[in-house]
């Protein structure tokens, strides 16, 4: 029972600690952040990618395989959000 108290401190840490990191961000460096978020995010498809490798039973295949697909979406959405967020900053002079 400790172990679950314990996992529930260490995320509820994790979560205020990375809501104060990013609340202090200034705005012209979310694009830069975002790239730097995107590389964790794929770390943690490979991740993913590996647990679903060890996988033994039907039921651990289908939360890695669920993992995967929501790990890959993570990254590629992250990646279309800065693509979209570098857009913004490009000028429109070589637009005509």
């Amino acid at each position: 029972m400790i172990e679950g108290f314990t996992a529930l401190y260490i995320f509820m840490l994790a979560g205020f600690t990375g809501y104060e990191v990013i609340s202090r961000v200034p705005v012209i460096l979310h694009t830069p952040l975002m790239s730097g978020s995107n590389f964790v995010h794929g770390i943690v498809l490979v991740g993913a990618m590996v647990a679903l490798g060890q996988a033994d039973t039907t039921l651990e295949r289908v939360i890695g395989f669920i993992g995967v697909i929501l790990g890959a979406g993570n990254a590629v959405g992250g990646y279309v959000v800065t693509e979209r967020m570098l857009e913004m900053f490009k000028s429109s002079k070589g637009a005509r």
